[in-house]
């Protein structure tokens, strides 16, 4: 085989390496996302939590209907709040028969601060329609891993106060259908018509 053959040979399996490097590790393509859009048995699952009014719920409770799902916490400083914000503005364009085929859901990924008054406090500054809902560490933890999202606390420096936290946390709005199966998910600032019409196309 000629030289120039050989020379051709290897760039072309340099370039095929390059694709693959760039496509798995690419920051806009988490290997999360490609979970997400390839396997709906990879999201969702049963759970028990708390709500606002302190009632415990199961995913049982909201079959028959569409969640919409957003987990965070109530002392997220930017993300959580611009996140429902967006939902709420995406749910005030669908129409009102849409709209009756939702239920959108805030989950805590911080149960010691997110109590039952926290979120019933937080979640009045959105849509009406949202429920919040909190439990306990295992609760929690048990969602989070049935919904693979992630958290994790961020590092308190030396000398602040311990409860001042903040959490590190994925951030994703799942749509699942009428029996609790996964339908796609909406990124990170998603805007409000591109989610709204997304939400009209599927919900009929």
């Amino acid at each position: 085989m000629s030289t120039s053959k050989v020379i051709l040979i290897l760039l072309m399996i340099l370039a095929i390496l390059s694709a693959v490097f760039i496509s798995f590790y690419s920051p806009g393509s988490p290997k999360t996302t490609t979970a997400i859009q390839n396997s709906k048995a990879l999201i969702g699952g049963p759970f028990t939590l708390i709500d606002h009014h302190g009632k415990h719920v199961t995913n049982e409770d909201f079959r028959g209907k569409y969640m919409l799902i957003y987990f965070g916490y109530t002392y997220c400083p930017d993300i959580c709040p611009m996140e429902l914000q967006n939902m709420s503005d995406a749910l005030d364009r669908v129409s009102e028969e849409t709209l009756s085929q939702i239920t959108p859901l805030f989950i805590t990924f911080d149960p010691e601060r997110d109590r039952v008054k926290e979120m019933a406090d937080y979640i009045q500054y959105f849509h009406p329609k949202m429920i919040g809902l909190t439990g306990s560490m295992e609760q929690i933890k048990a969602v989070k891993k049935a919904y693979r999202v992630y958290s994790a606390k961020d590092q308190v420096k030396e000398g602040d106060d311990p409860a001042a936290y903040t959490i590190g946390h994925s951030s994703y709005t799942y749509l699942m259908d009428r029996n609790g199966e996964y339908v796609t998910h909406f990124r990170r600032m998603t805007s409000p018509e591109v989610m709204a019409r997304k939400l009209q196309e599927i919900i009929r």
